[in-house]
Order: structure tokens, then C-alpha cells, then sequence
């Protein structure tokens, strides 16, 4: 049946509920236009909060950096849920959410470890502090492949760069701790620039920490991984950022031995 509009005759009770639904679907209309922008803007605040954490390891200000690396690896997360949760995944917001990374999960760690490396003894030597950014390189790689991998949809292969970047923004906040003789080591440093951009783009398997229900047997290694990380964290603070880190690789290795046995 075709409604005339224009139809002066058309009674109150039939013209109402029409407007009323008109209304409504615009309504829903506005709703998807502004769905779609929301996972692209928290990509944006990520890419934001990575640009300040780079002026903040320009002034050595290193709990500020990781204060707010911390804030964009947030708004990482919930920028690819948001995308999957209102059905608005589109190839712009893949290279947006690669370049936002880049940023905060790329340049970052790699100018925190240029500015460790300038510090230690062994400054002098011009070119040497800028092997940090080998840290960068490996991350740009890792992210690079990581759009193209479609192994990595449940899981990853190879450590996830906002894991990486949150191990190698704690270090220098962990200068003062027992392991502070190895951390202001030139040469340990470097050890782990090289590891950093190894261990990001190796063949190695680590177990999704995504739990899609409360069945603790199916996932027992997460939930114990999880209130570890709890534990570590209340009790030791920073110091527990990179031992996480560790152990997070370090089980995802044993789980996979186990695993063919």
C-alpha cells in the first residue's frame, strides 16, 4: 500500500505511528553513523597517547611514558572489541590501528631503549645508542606481517608488540631494584634490543589469553596465568611488568612442548 504524504484527508491515528517510525529510523541511522567512527577514534587516542609518551621519554620522564603507553595499549583493546562488538571492521581501521601501533608500540620502546643505551657507559661511542632502535624495526616487521598472518586470529605467533613495548618501557623504572646492576649494563641492553626484535617475529606460539567462557578446565592455564600476574603485580609493582612479560613467554613455550607430547 502507498501512504500519500500529502494528503491532507490522512487521519491523525494513521499518521503518527508513521512519523514516529521515521523518526525512529533516522535515529538509528545517526546511531550507525556515529558506531562507526568510535573504534577509529580510540585508534586515534591510541596514536595520541603513543606521540605524548614520546615527548615524555624525550624529557626522561620514564613513569610518565609508561603511564601512557599503558593508556593507549587500553584504547588498543577496546578499539578492534568495539569494531567486532557494532560490526563496523573495515580494511581503513586495519591500517589505522597498524599505524597508531607503529607509534606507540614501535617508536616508543625503541627511543626508551636509545635513551638507556645514551646513559650508560659506553655513550661516548655516537652510533651505539641507536641500536636501540633495532626494537623499532623488529616491531614495524611484526606488524607489517601480523596484517597478512591469518594464523594470529585466536591466537599469536611471536610476542604481541603492545606485550613487548609494556617490557621494555618498565625497565628503566626498575633501575633501582635488585636488578639494577644488569639494567644499566651497555651490553645486557643490547642483549635485549636483540631479543626484543627476535622474539616479536619468531615461529613461537603463545596461548590466547581471550576467555570465551567460565569453564576452568579449558581454561585453567590463563586464569592461573592471570592471578599470577595479580599477585606479582600488588607485590612487586613495576618490577612485576617485565617478569610478566617473561613468564607469559615462558609458558606459552613449555604449553606448546607439552602439547606434542
Amino acid at each position: 500500500m502507498i501512504v500519500d504524504f500529502q494528503n491532507k484527508n490522512l487521519s491523525k491515528k494513521t499518521y503518527l505511528p508513521i512519523t514516529y517510525c521515521t523518526k525512529f529510523v533516522d535515529y538509528k541511522i545517526k546511531m550507525m553513523d556515529i558506531k562507526k567512527h568510535i573504534p577509529n577514534f580510540l585508534t586515534l587516542l591510541n596514536l595520541l597517547c603513543g606521540c605524548i609518551a614520546i615527548v615524555m621519554v624525550a624529557d626522561l620522564k620514564f613513569d610518565m611514558a609508561f603511564y601512557f603507553v599503558s593508556l593507549g595499549i587500553f584504547f588498543d583493546f577496546f578499539d578492534g572489541y568495539f569494531a567486532r562488538k557494532f560490526n563496523v571492521s573495515g580494511p581503513l581501521g586495519v591500517q589505522l590501528d597498524s599505524l597508531a601501533d607503529m607509534v606507540t608500540s614501535g617508536v616508543v620502546p625503541g627511543f626508551v631503549m636509545v635513551c638507556m643505551l645514551s646513559l650508560g657507559e659506553y655513550s661516548s661511542y655516537n652510533f651505539l645508542p641507536y641500536l636501540g632502535f633495532i626494537i623499532t624495526l623488529g616491531a614495524c616487521y611484526r606488524l607489517a606481517n601480523f596484517n597478512i598472518d591469518t594464523r594470529q586470529s585466536d591466537s599469536f605467533i611471536g610476542l604481541p608488540t603492545p606485550a613487548n613495548t609494556l617490557f621494555i618501557v618498565s625497565l628503566p623504572l626498575v633501575s633501582n631494584t635488585i636488578i639494577a646492576p644488569y639494567i644499566h649494563n651497555v651490553w645486557v641492553l643490547l642483549t635485549i634490543t636483540a631479543l626484543s626484535a627476535f622474539v616479536m617475529n619468531a615461529e613461537i606460539p603463545l596461548f590466547s589469553l581471550k576467555i570465551k567462557d567460565f569453564s576452568f578446565q579449558k581454561y585453567k592455564l590463563q586464569l592461573g596465568f592471570l592471578l599470577a600476574s595479580v599477585v606479582m603485580i600488588i607485590t612487586l609493582q613495576f618490577l612485576a611488568v617485565p617478569l610478566i612479560i617473561l613468564t607469559y613467554v615462558l609458558l606459552s613455550v613449555l604449553n606448546t612442548i607439552l602439547a606434542k607430547k
